[in-house]
């Protein structure tokens, strides 16, 4: 078993450097910033470092994934014809989109019909092909998934898709380029496709980095997934990480990935979240999304767990926050 995981871990490794190599033109190198800020609140205690994907573009780590698989769909002759479809509300579908126009790939966007008016402008503002159909997520992508089928087009997943998962492992490349003494990685985790493509890199480059996948305490369905050695259903609730939130798919591939590379869980309240974006903005003036602050509230909260580490990187991985979202946080903790 153990050399069928390794061969496993050489061949996504190997795909997130193809990865790389595919899309370095297309998306950014962003930043890792050391947070004197983060890093003075232990004695004698790690260097602490932000991987800013907040300042990638769309304001999210997503645009990786989606450039990669859709460069890789751009190889085949039908697709660029007949295109792919996809569903999401927020930064899955700002990321194809942006992808596709740069490429010339037609993709059409499925998505529910409650979406809010301030996500519809931003997506139409970038020219998005929107197919509005039913009353939440799951409905809009079991309909997009079917259309696919019928239509014989790819359909183009936020996370349950290896190449997807490589071309978001692309920030762990960066990370090790930019510091290869790190030892310790904080991501958020939602359906996977990040942490999973991080830690499969980072892990075959370096045993011995530790990766901490972080939830919000209201929705954990990765964490209780791996805890319970299969795939759950879990009721999520409301959530400042949005971009985290929601079950996942029974067959995906980034289970297996989480259940054999993540090294410890942890898991933030909603109250530690909306004071680690109010951290962020404060001491660094960098607006971040909930999801991202669910990785800096994991640090915040559990500052003996890292005392022994050198270096720590927090994957700061989307800017994209509503303003009412923000601006109650910036109101309640002025």
């Amino acid at each position: 078993m153990q050399t069928i995981l390794r061969r496993m871990d050489s061949e996504i490794a190997n795909k997130v450097l193809q990865a790389r190599g595919r899309i370095q033109g297309y998306v950014r190198k962003t930043p890792l910033e050391r947070s004197p800020f983060l890093t003075n609140l232990i004695s004698n205690g790690p260097q602490v470092y932000l991987k800013l994907e907040s300042e990638q573009l769309t304001g999210s780590f997503k645009v990786r994934g989606a450039f990669n698989k859709l460069c890789l769909l751009q190889e085949q002759c039908e697709v660029r014809e007949k295109g792919a479809l996809s569903a999401s509300t927020g930064n899955h579908a700002l990321a194809c989109t942006v992808a596709m126009k740069t490429l010339g790939i037609p993709v059409q966007i499925y998505t529910p019909e409650t979406m809010t008016s301030a996500k519809k402008e931003t997506l139409e503002a970038y020219d998005a092909d929107l197919v509005f159909h039913g009353k939440d997520c799951v409905e809009a992508e079991t309909k997009a998934r079917q259309a696919a089928k019928e239509l014989g087009v790819p359909f183009i997943s936020p996370y349950n898709d290896i190449d997807v998962a490589a071309g978001q492992g692309t920030i762990g490349v960066e990370i090790y380029e930019d510091l290869k003494e790190v030892d310790a990685v904080l991501v958020a985790v939602g359906g996977g496709g990040l942490i999973g493509g991080i830690a499969a890199y980072l892990k075959h480059i370096n045993p011995r980095i530790q990766i901490f996948g972080c939830q919000p305490e209201l929705s954990k369905v990765m964490y209780e997934s791996v805890k319970s050695g299969r795939v759950i259903f879990e009721e999520s609730g409301d959530t400042l990480s949005d971009g985290t939130a929601g079950g996942i798919e029974e067959n995906t591939v980034t289970f297996d990935i989480c259940k054999e590379h993540v090294d410890q869980w942890i898991l933030v309240n909603e109250e530690s979240i909306a004071r680690a974006i109010y951290f962020v903005i404060q001491k660094h003036h960098k607006v971040i999304e909930g999801a991202a602050g669910v990785a800096v509230a994991a640090y915040l909260n559990n500052l003996h767990m890292f005392s022994m580490f050198k270096n720590v990187v927090i994957v700061i991985c989307g800017a994209n926050i509503s303003i009412d979202k923000l601006t109650d946080i910036l109101i309640k903790y002025k």
